[in-house]
């Protein structure tokens, strides 16, 4: 196959993989604030559960989950406060686990539709437990925030323990799961595994987390932890690149 007929297979998944990740992103966003009005409104902090503030979906900013952390859990250490503040990003938790389990089962492998959008909707949820557990741990507000003040935890709990289970998912990611995506989408066309790697590391460590903490928590010093996605997009691509991957093992 001419290097022009690989380049142009690769732009069409391109273009297929931005549509979709666009769309499931956008439902991920929505999700995760309707996770948290939800558990609000069932131990009735909350009037209604659609009570959210609605924001753009697409660069993931101005959405609130409406609930009233201050004037309802003024002092902390409230486990309600912490309920509802690591809500979604429990719901995140079990989307990754369970799609990483069924993505390397023969009968999802088998249906390439399926095992698409299972695998970039898990990156989406992936990326929003990395830009929360690992860049927003010590957070006085936000989601983190909230959990650690509930409890009383220090951040370090959260930071370190959150950290490992991460690497964990990564490595079931970069190892497993990504040599199933070439095969499937890739047939041995360079092109588009470096284009399916380059993405799933874009949007776990940049997109969703090292570029927006950077920019959007500047100045204050925690943005400094949005530094730890681009070292960690650095590191895959050194170490978990397509040339590392051989189809014959």
């Amino acid at each position: 196959m001419s290097a022009f007929k690989k380049s142009r297979e690769a732009a069409g998944y391109l273009f297929m993989v931005l549509i979709t990740f666009a769309l499931l992103q956008s439902a991920v966003v929505v999700m995760h604030e309707f996770t948290h009005s939800t558990v609000a409104w069932l131990f009735g902090d909350m009037s209604s559960p659609f009570a959210i503030v609605w924001g753009n979906p697409l660069m993931m900013t101005g959405w609130d989950e409406g609930v009233a952390y201050s004037h309802l859990f003024p002092s902390g250490h409230n486990p309600v406060e912490a309920i509802i503040g690591a809500s979604p990003l429990v719901v995140h938790t079990l989307i990754v686990t369970l799609g990483i389990l069924l993505l390397q089962k023969k009968r999802i492998i088998r249906h390439k539709r399926q095992f698409h959008v299972l695998f970039w909707f898990v990156i989406a949820n992936f990326m929003e437990l990395i830009a929360y557990i690992v860049m927003r741990p010590f957070a006085t507000g936000g989601d983190t925030g909230h959990f650690n003040r509930g409890l009383g935890l220090s951040p370090w709990i959260l930071f370190v323990f959150g950290t490992l289970l991460i690497m964990v998912g990564l490595y079931a990611i970069f190892k497993r799961i990504l040599p199933q995506m070439y095969d499937l989408f890739a047939q041995g066309n360079r092109f588009t595994e470096w284009m399916i790697f380059f993405l799933t590391s874009f949007f776990l460590f940049l997109w969703g987390s090292g570029i927006r903490v950077v920019f959007y928590i500047y100045p204050d010093p925690q943005w400094m932890f949005g530094l730890i996605g681009f070292v960690a997009f650095g590191i895959v691509l050194i170490g978990f690149n397509p040339s590392k991957y051989d189809p014959n093992v």
